[in-house]
């Protein structure tokens, strides 16, 4: 069975003189009459065309290339739409692994990385948390606690969202050794055996995670990480309780009794585990989640699910950790994903990275104590926050959550036709605002329809076994979506 991995990889090779004439009939036959204010897709080669077969054929020598699709013209890309090295223009639903907050070169965004406040960044990158900049408070902490999730009393900046999960770990850890020790201090044997990797100092704790997650390749969180074999093999892992996350069964609405079944029979796993852990001898000390498990197939559950998720972690005195690393800024509708679940009580940690430009992590309680625990070298990038903060600035002015939610409510209704027109190729429609997602039939229908999408000039995501997942810029509008289900409606008609 093919994975999610190899479609970057698998292409149908044409010889040029018919590539360019299935271009041709392509370019003619695709929504010919919707019209886009940023203009239309141009594909004047197979995609990927000679010029990225070359670069890649270069590349190889030297770099690992395996998940390489397609090589970009960085500088003729503009806004929904990436150019490749061949000179096609593509609308990009796939944003750079969901990491572009208002797409390709946009205007406020070059000027505030042109900036000299940038470039002075740049050129004198500061040990953040030794040699903070004097306008360090006023640059950045505060434009990250103008978005800060309900609840949350602090902001840690970190460089990316792996590193903000494991450091979200490491203070669920402390967090859980301070209630355990009180107002103690460490002790000598403590000192003493952490430096041998040995309890006390070094206690055995762990973090509860689900099946299907994705938090990151670094050495503790990959120990939480289920999405795909090839991730975790020959890396040594901590001895960890991992829960079954739902597997819930569409169209929802005529699956309630049975998702509802299948919610609880999870979330009744959850408290089973979080007691056999402690009874073992490795407490759980937090729980951590995606709101969307977005690079394990997109695999939702209900707000009413999270709910009880976070009743349970209350219960149990454990952290409960929100990865919005690809939910976060926007991306679901709302600034962050978690805020659809209406929490009575907020979380503890919320991880953030990809569109926000930096990676970090907001706390709803007192950093640990003493001081320099959770620490690096940079502890962010002020150059990148110069980034953030004209994005956050320009989100915020032009409502663009709003445009953006509006255009997944397109999307999503555009799916459930689709899914009812071609039941043979299409299933299980979902999404949470404009972060959409629809399975095929089979992996190789999935791989073969975003193959013909890419030609007809539709870039997409993978994920999962069979998903096609959906992670457009929030300068995506409905004109955009209404586009894109045209042609995926165009390409299923000649695949049905």
């Amino acid at each position: 069975m093919l994975r999610a991995s190899a479609f970057t990889r698998r292409q149908v090779l044409l010889p040029a003189k018919a590539a360019r004439a299935l271009v041709c009939r392509q370019r003619n036959d695709v929504a010919g009459s919707i019209k886009l204010p940023d203009g239309l897709p141009d594909v004047k080669t197979e995609v990927p065309g000679p010029r990225s077969k070359e670069l890649l054929k270069e590349m190889t020598k030297k770099v690992e290339t395996g998940t390489v699709s397609f090589f970009v013209d960085i500088q003729k890309s503009k806004g929904n739409f990436v150019m490749d090295a061949d000179g096609n223009r593509l609308l990009d639903l796939f944003s750079q692994i969901a990491s572009l907050p208002l797409g390709y070169n946009h205007p406020a965004l070059l000027e505030a990385a042109g900036s000299s406040e940038a470039t002075m960044h740049l050129a004198n990158r500061a040990a953040l948390g030794v040699h903070p900049p004097s306008s360090f408070q006023q640059e950045a902490i505060e434009a990250l606690m103008a978005v800060a999730p309900a609840g949350m009393k602090e902001v840690t900046p970190m460089m990316c969202g792996s590193c903000a999960n494991e450091n979200a770990y490491k203070v669920a850890f402390m967090w859980y050794q301070a209630k355990r020790r009180g107002d103690a201090p460490f002790t000598e044997e403590e000192f003493s055996s952490c430096m041998m990797n040995q309890s006390p100092g070094s206690p055995k704790l762990s973090i509860l995670s689900f099946t299907g997650a994705f938090h990151g390749r670094l050495f503790g969180v990959l120990s939480t990480t289920h999405s795909k074999a090839i991730h975790k093999m020959d890396v040594p892992a901590f001895d960890w309780p991992v829960a079954p996350f739902p597997e819930l069964k569409y169209p929802l609405e005529k699956h309630t009794a049975e998702n509802e079944a299948e919610e609880k029979r999870c979330l009744q796993k959850v408290k089973e585990l979080i007691s056999e852990w402690f009874a073992k001898g490795c407490p759980v000390a937090g729980i951590v989640v995606e709101p969307v498990q977005a690079e394990g197939g997109d695999n939702h559950a209900s707000n009413a699910f999270f709910r009880e998720l976070r009743q349970i972690a209350k219960e149990a005195d454990v952290a409960m950790i929100i990865d919005e690393v690809q939910t976060g800024c926007g991306a679901t509708g709302k600034m962050w994903a978690h805020e659809h679940w209406e929490l009575s009580d907020p979380p503890d940690l919320v991880t953030f990275a990809k569109r926000m430009q930096i990676g970090g992590y907001y706390l709803a309680h007192e950093r640990p104590r003493p001081h320099a625990r959770i620490f690096n070298t940079w502890l962010g990038d002020l150059a990148h926050l110069a980034v953030t903060r004209a994005a956050l600035k320009h989100i915020r002015e032009n409502d663009l959550i709003k445009q953006c939610n509006e255009a997944g409510t397109v999307l999503q209704s555009g799916f459930k036709a689709l899914e009812e027109k071609y039941p043979t190729l299409l299933t299980k429609a979902r999404g949470l605002g404009p972060f959409t997602a629809i399975d095929g039939c089979t992996p190789e229908i999935r791989d073969k329809l975003c193959h013909e999408m890419r030609q007809k000039g539709i870039h997409l995501g993978v994920c999962g076994d069979a998903s096609i997942r959906l992670r457009p810029m929030l300068t995506f509008t409905k004109d955009h979506a209404r586009f894109v289900i045209s042609v995926f409606d165009n390409v299923l008609s000649k695949m049905a």
